[in-house]
């Protein structure tokens, strides 16, 4: 899953770029600045959304946005909630929650005059509130005498572990492109390290909403996001040519 999402983050890119050859003004050049566009950018993650209909074991969302601080650096969040049934070797079990996370994502890449795309790298701070049900187990018989085809089904009345929360820290990989004026696509790949993790004594998080699946022994995780997105333009601000800020630099 991760090497098939870097390739998507690369055919963004790849987009970008050519998005960016096509929409070159040669009638701007004499221009002084050009009025860059600050304000909030609110979206979901559509892969998510997708994922509502192809597979019946997933319900979720995710809202996505940031804010525009300075030229390059933004202020981002992401909010979802997700309850995913997952079958693991001897039990299934769903797990439901919403998570948050905080941070911010800085603009690595320098637009054409008139662009406003981003290739980014960032941080978040993600917390996650959640419970496990189990749906069913299997008791394991190494001699598999009651039931020589499989298990042996456990007990009827399953269990609820509630009250649990983690939180962690996440770095940032990704690409918004401007498909039409103030609409974005997006896509990002996330690497997580796990801060706090607050389990019951009997069941493990192996799954947690924001997070993804977790592992034995390691405190990382992977994750990733497409997003469709609009900024709700608040105000302009002007952006100097890059003829005109390395004149500066060289007169002081």
């Amino acid at each position: 899953m991760l090497k098939y999402t870097i390739s998507i983050f690369f055919l963004f890119a790849s987009v970008l770029a050519l998005a960016q050859s096509k929409t070159i003004d040669l009638n701007k050049k004499d221009s002084v600045a050009y009025q860059e566009p600050y304000g909030i950018r609110v979206g979901v993650d559509i892969s998510r959304l997708a994922k509502n209909f192809y597979s019946s074991d997933y319900s979720g969302f995710e809202i996505t946005g940031d804010y525009r601080i300075t030229h390059n650096l933004y202020l981002a969040a992401e909010l979802g909630n997700e309850n995913n049934t997952r079958q693991e070797d001897y039990f299934n079990f769903t797990t439901s929650g919403s998570y948050l996370k905080i941070g911010a994502d800085i603009n690595m890449y320098e637009n054409w005059y008139g662009m406003n795309n981003t290739i980014f790298i960032g941080g978040r701070y993600g917390y996650s509130s959640f419970n496990h049900t189990i749906n069913n187990y299997q008791i394991y018989d190494a001699d598999r005498y009651w039931s020589p085809d499989d298990f042996v089904e456990g007990a009827t009345n399953l269990k609820e572990f509630s009250g649990l929360n983690a939180s962690w820290l996440e770095f940032v990989l990704g690409t918004k492109v401007e498909l039409f004026k103030n609409l974005y696509l997006g896509a990002s790949v996330r690497l997580g390290f796990l801060v706090s993790n607050k389990r019951d004594a009997e069941f493990a998080n192996i799954w947690i909403p924001g997070f993804n699946k977790t592992t034995e022994g390691s405190k990382f995780g992977t994750g990733y996001n497409y997003s469709l997105s609009y900024l709700i333009p608040l105000y302009k601000k002007a952006k100097k040519k890059k003829k005109e800020v390395e004149k500066k630099k060289a007169v002081n």
